[in-house]
Parts: structure tokens; C-alpha cells; sequence
């Protein structure tokens, strides 16, 4: 009896904390919360305005440099404000220089639309009808470069849905567009973009430190996963049909190289643990399930908290420049046998849950402190999961893909957008030199810098 009540007890406490899931102990996101969970923490009120305070940085309008600029409308003085004489209409030496405010306008926007006529003349000798056909390369798209290259940044780059890109074309350009043109414009550009993918996932597998992550994608409503890997400039994307060590491949190669950043999830334990970084936010979570499971295991998840805490706080000197990673090095190897006699001890506890995570944790242990001897490793895969992130919300709004091609304009789309922005290079101007060198058979604008 008393064995059945400590079963019983134990199924309890696994409910309970199955019912205490939320976004400060698991990977639920925030919208997902139960109605139980926490509040956000919500600060104070401080007393002061709203708005910027007194002595912080401000934060000004980008002067447009001058051959950004069509017309420059001057308002110079006519008379002293002190005397009122006339005043000269030229500076003198010692006037400063003038003040500016600019005054961005759009034109009257409406996309420039050419047809093409074949016609036909009948020959006055013989009476034959000799007709001019359109040469099929003009045949082959009812969209120009520019115009292609917008429809598809809609759809690929901001999410529209096609019935999004058709209203916005038509109120826009003034061009009316068929659901068929939106997703002939989408395999146009993927087509193109193809050789930019092929680069970024080179630069991705050979880069000495990368973040990967995944998450789920649908294909003609079949559950498969989007495989995401960063990098300090680049970004890369797959959509494959498994979760397990086959999707990673797809992703960085049969044999990976450099360290991955990552979660714990089981694919990633075939890489070797000294090539690992465990993302320590990922761990805070289950640090802090732990403390919400009670029992046992509650103990361990506030010492283990504590070691977070303490540890972020080094991180964060180090970011800003006010620890030396040296002396973080130092800081990490005296804590390191402190924190592996309380995985231990979590490892013995009498919750089933806190001890597969202590040990867990104890067969990864070396991976949780690569960030502390590799330059350019961070103890978090936040990298990864904000390049998610987009395509997180895509996947919300379009439910997936109905085809194969679908998913290689989804993954090829993501790929140019996340690495595009990563090197701080205009998006849309890409798009177009990618769609113009695919139509006049030139090779693929580069993705990456040389070099």
C-alpha cells in the first residue's frame, strides 16, 4: 500500500507539473501561457513622463546624402531681426552653416506596363499572311525583373499570403495579378536564388562556430521540420522531413565541423561534446521546472538557478568589455566542480524528471563551458531562434507548403532575407540583380562577401 501511494504520489506530482508548463519552465512560447501562469513582470511606476528622460542617448533621423536628394527648397533671411536692414543673399564667413529637415515624398507610383504586338500584313504580290511572332522569351513572363522581385519579396520576405500580394500590387502599382502569376514570380525567384543557397549553406557547414536550431513545417499537411544554422553573416535554411540526425546532416554535412551551438535535443548527441555549446537559456528553463515541480528535485533547481544567475552576470561584463574573457576562464573553472556536485546530488534525487536532466547535464558537462574558451561562442543559441522566428510566424500564416518546390522557395527565401540582413545589404536590390541574371542566363549575384 505504502509502494501504491508513492506511485500514485509520483503521477500526482508529474500532472501537476504537466498543468504548470509555461514560458519561464518550458519551450511553450508566451502567447501559449495557461491562464495560471505568472504575469509578465510588470515594473513600477516611476513617477516621470512618459518618453526619453533627461541625459539619455537620442536617437535622430538619418541625413539622406545628396544624391538622394531632387530638390533643395532654401529659406534665407531677408532682413535682421535686430535692425531689420536687408541682409546679403550669399553667406559671409562667419555665418554657420545652414540647418536641414528633409521631406521624403512618394511619386505618384504606378508600374510602367509595355506590350508587345505581333502583327500581321498580307502581301500585296501573292496575297500570303506573313505574321510576326512575339519572341518567346518576352512570352515567358507578364512581370519585369523589378516587378517580380517585389512580388516575391511580399510573399517571402514580409509573409503575405497571395491574396495579400495581389491586393497590395493592384493598390500599389496598379497592377491587377492572378494567384497563378504570384506563385509563377515565387518558383521564378527560387529558381535564382538557388546558387545563393548552395553558398550559404557551404559558408554555414565550414564556419568555425555556428547556432542551429529547428522547428516544425508542414508539406501538404505532413508534419516535417525547418533546420535553421547561423552565423556571424550568413544564414541558411532546410526544410526536411525529420527531426532526428538525418535533418542535422541535411544541414551541416555527414561530418559537421566548428562548434555548434545548440539546445539538448537528441540529434545534436552524436557531435562530439567538446565540438557543443548548450544553450544556457534553454537551461534556465529547466532549472526553474525544476523549482515548479516541487519535491525533491526543488532544491537542486535553486542552487542550479543560483549558478545561472552568476554566470550571466560574468557573460554580461565580458559582452560590454568590463571582464576579461581570461578572467572569465578563471571564474568558470573554480565553479565547475561546485556545480557538478550538485548535478550529482540532482542526480540521485528521488524526482524522476530533475535527475535525467542532472544527468543529462553530467554526461554533456563540458559542453556547457565552451563559450568560456572559444572566441566567438555565445552561452546562448538566442542567434538561432531570432532567425527562427520569422519563419515561425510564416508557418502560422501559411500553414506550410502543398509541394516540394514550395518548400525549396520557403527555405531558399529565408536563407537570402536572414543573410542579407545579417550584412546589413538591401534586400530587394538583390532580389532584382537575382532575378535579372537568371532571365539573361549570367551567373547568380553573390551571397556572401569574397573573401
Amino acid at each position: 500500500m505504502r509502494r501504491r501511494v508513492a506511485e500514485l504520489e509520483a503521477i500526482v506530482r508529474d500532472l501537476q507539473a504537466r498543468l504548470g508548463l509555461n514560458a519561464g519552465n518550458s519551450s511553450l512560447p508566451p502567447s501559449a501561457n495557461p491562464p495560471a501562469a505568472a504575469k509578465p513582470v510588470v515594473k513600477e511606476p516611476t513617477g516621470r513622463a512618459a518618453g526619453g528622460q533627461p541625459g539619455h542617448a537620442p536617437y535622430q533621423r538619418v541625413r539622406l546624402p545628396a544624391d538622394r536628394v531632387q530638390q533643395v527648397i532654401d529659406h534665407v533671411p531677408a532682413s535682421c531681426r535686430r535692425c531689420h536692414q536687408p541682409l546679403p543673399a550669399e553667406p559671409g564667413p562667419h555665418d554657420p552653416p545652414p540647418t536641414w529637415h528633409q521631406v521624403a515624398e512618394l511619386p505618384a507610383v504606378a508600374a510602367v506596363v509595355t506590350e508587345h504586338r505581333g502583327h500581321t500584313r498580307t502581301c500585296p504580290h501573292c496575297g500570303t499572311r506573313t505574321h510576326a511572332t512575339i519572341p518567346a522569351e518576352i512570352r515567358a513572363h507578364v512581370a519585369g525583373p523589378r516587378l517580380t522581385a517585389a512580388i516575391t519579396y511580399l510573399s517571402g520576405g514580409r509573409h503575405d499570403s497571395k491574396r495579400g500580394v495581389e491586393e497590395v500590387v493592384e493598390t500599389l502599382f496598379g497592377v491587377p495579378l492572378a494567384l497563378g502569376t504570384v506563385a509563377a514570380a515565387e518558383q521564378e525567384v527560387s529558381a535564382a536564388l538557388a546558387e545563393a543557397h548552395a553558398e550559404a549553406v557551404a559558408a554555414v557547414r565550414a564556419a568555425p562556430v555556428k547556432n542551429v536550431d529547428e522547428t516544425g513545417w508542414k508539406q501538404a499537411g505532413r508534419l516535417c521540420w525547418l533546420w535553421a544554422g547561423v552565423t556571424r553573416t550568413a544564414a541558411c535554411f532546410q526544410v526536411h522531413a525529420r527531426r532526428g540526425l538525418d535533418g542535422l546532416r541535411a544541414l551541416l554535412g555527414d561530418d559537421p565541423a566548428g562548434v555548434v551551438v545548440s539546445d539538448r535535443w537528441c540529434a545534436y548527441n552524436r557531435l562530439d561534446v567538446s565540438d557543443r555549446q548548450l544553450c544556457w537559456a534553454h537551461l534556465k528553463r529547466d532549472f526553474q521546472a525544476m523549482i515548479d515541480r516541487g519535491g525533491p528535485g526543488r532544491s537542486i533547481g535553486e542552487e542550479l538557478l543560483c549558478f545561472v544567475e552568476d554566470l550571466f552576470l560574468c557573460w554580461h561584463r565580458v559582452r560590454d568589455g568590463t571582464l576579461r574573457r581570461a578572467t572569465l576562464r578563471t571564474s568558470i573553472e573554480d565553479l565547475r566542480p561546485a556545480f557538478r556536485e550538485v548535478l550529482d546530488r540532482g542526480a540521485a534525487c528521488g524526482c524522476a524528471k530533475t535527475a535525467a536532466v542532472c544527468g543529462n547535464l553530467l554526461d554533456l558537462e563540458p559542453a556547457l563551458w565552451t563559450f568560456a574558451r572559444v572566441e566567438g561562442v555565445e552561452p546562448t543559441n538566442n542567434a538561432a531562434e531570432r532567425a527562427v522566428r520569422p519563419a515561425v510566424l510564416w508557418r502560422r500564416r501559411s500553414f506550410g507548403c502543398h509541394s516540394v518546390a514550395g518548400c525549396r522557395f520557403v527555405e531558399r527565401m529565408l536563407t537570402a532575407v536572414q543573410t542579407l540582413r545579417r550584412q546589413r545589404r538591401p534586400v530587394f536590390a538583390f532580389l532584382v540583380d537575382a532575378v535579372i541574371a537568371q532571365r539573361q542566363g549570367h551567373p547568380a549575384p553573390q551571397l556572401l562577401p569574397a573573401g
